[in-house]
């Protein structure tokens, strides 16, 4: 393998963090104004049509953004000159987005019409083709989070963002079929890249390297995809598998649920579930000052969820009522419960990047995959829907910290520092 050469480009944490802080802010601006203008223009029942595709279809992704994880780690900064690096990069993902759509069109026929009733082909393809095109956009991501390209990683995060909210918003324009939405919500994935290539390219080709051949980074990538697949059940794909364990209960009633949970959650998860790979190679690069960082960033996270949750308790109910007046109104309590589940959710998702920093992709997928368990097993108990609903949301993330927690308290106790990353 060439020896990693350092780029002449400075890496600077604070830079980076500011233009990936800025993304994630449009991102998730962007992703409320499709919710809502959706929960909107649809009723109760088509709106939970469109958030069982919007939740499985980035349940799938978060799945595969376990190759961004690796990939993420497993890049550094090479030389100008040694492009075949790169070149298998291009060529796992390449590779990697054949699979993915071969399994979605083999597997739809056990589960489609339980997920979609009668519009369930139509909503096949769209799946497809958008996670599919995703494994390329993580293995981009990845690259350039791994040499510290941090204003091309953030033009790729905003331009899918907006490039979607553009797609919904011409859509509901002339429709409010679910199918049409469905395809302006899949197609930004490639069209992102698509439409920035040209920009991004300088800024990554034969710019790095991986540290492991394909077999290795197949092997870790399998274990971080569990993982991911794992945060996906707790975080995007929670409405699909809302909506499965609870086909007893009204669409309107799960509508408002699937509303909610996404509106009161997704200030703290969105910033969270996007800064990972900032983390990862923050906590993999940093030898000291591990744990003061690591502090400060879990500080921060449960600062804002008290404060959040405070605001959505006392303002949550008037501000739903004047944004929706002919929905049905959630209480205080439920909004306040949400976000706090959103904050323990955020906090596992600092731990976790610690973890994986250390190559630790057993303990990573472990902490994730326990937490997922106690999310499904709270959703299937017999009891009331609010309850195993809210009980689901709060066990799971609380379970994955213990995982974390302890193995993290451990490290301390041995070393107190990261170890140089394996291959």
């Amino acid at each position: 393998m060439t020896k990693p050469v350092k780029l002449s480009t400075k890496r600077t944490g604070p830079s980076g963090f500011t233009l990936i802080i800025a993304a994630t802010g449009i991102s998730g601006i962007a992703s409320y104004v499709v919710t809502s203008i959706v929960f909107g223009r649809l009723d109760e029942a088509q709106y939970a049509l469109f958030a069982g595709f919007w939740s499985l279809l980035y349940l799938i992704v978060g799945t595969l953004s376990g190759v961004q994880q690796e990939v993420t780690r497993a890049t550094r900064p090479t030389a100008a000159d040694v492009a075949t690096q790169m070149g298998r990069a291009r060529n796992f993902g390449l590779l990697g987005a054949l699979p993915v759509f071969g399994a979605i069109m083999a597997s739809a026929p056990f589960w489609v019409d339980a997920a979609f009733g009668d519009d369930g082909w139509a909503l096949i393809w769209p799946i497809a083709l958008g996670s599919a095109s995703f494994v390329l956009v993580a293995v981009l991501c990845g690259s350039l989070y791994g040499i510290s390209q941090w204003m091309p990683l953030a033009l790729l995060m905003t331009a899918d963002a907006l490039l979607r909210l553009l797609a919904v918003a011409s859509v509901l324009l002339v429709t409010d079929s679910v199918v049409a939405l469905a395809w302006a919500v899949a197609l930004p994935f490639p069209g992102a890249i698509v439409v920035l290539w040209v920009f991004i390219r300088r800024s990554i080709v034969g710019r790095s390297q991986l540290d492991a051949g394909y077999r290795t980074l197949t092997w870790n990538v399998s274990r971080t995809m569990v993982a991911a697949a794992a945060t996906g059940v707790m975080v995007s794909g929670f409405p699909f598998i809302l909506r499965l364990t609870s086909g007893a209960e009204s669409a309107a009633l799960l509508g408002l649920y699937v509303f909610c949970i996404s509106l009161a959650r997704a200030p703290l998860i969105v910033v969270a579930m996007s800064l990972q790979s900032y983390l990862v190679i923050n906590f993999r690069d940093r030898s000291i000052g591990f744990w003061s960082f690591y502090l400060k960033i879990q500080g921060a996270v449960f600062g804002a969820g008290i404060v959040l949750a405070g605001a959505a308790w006392l303002l949550g109910p008037a501000v739903f009522d004047w944004l929706f007046a002919d929905k049905q109104v959630p209480s205080g309590a439920f909004l306040a419960v949400l976000v706090l589940s959103s904050a323990l959710v955020g906090s596992m998702c600092v731990s976790a990047p610690a973890v994986l920093a250390r190559s630790k992709h057993v303990v990573y997928a472990a902490g994730w995959v326990a937490a997922a368990v106690a999310t499904v097993g709270a959703l299937l108990l017999p009891v009331d829907f609010t309850a195993r609903t809210v009980l689901s949301l709060l066990l799971g993330p609380l379970v994955g910290l213990v995982v974390y927690t302890a193995y993290l308290v451990r490290v301390r106790r041995n070393d107190g520092r990261v170890p140089a990353p394996t291959a």
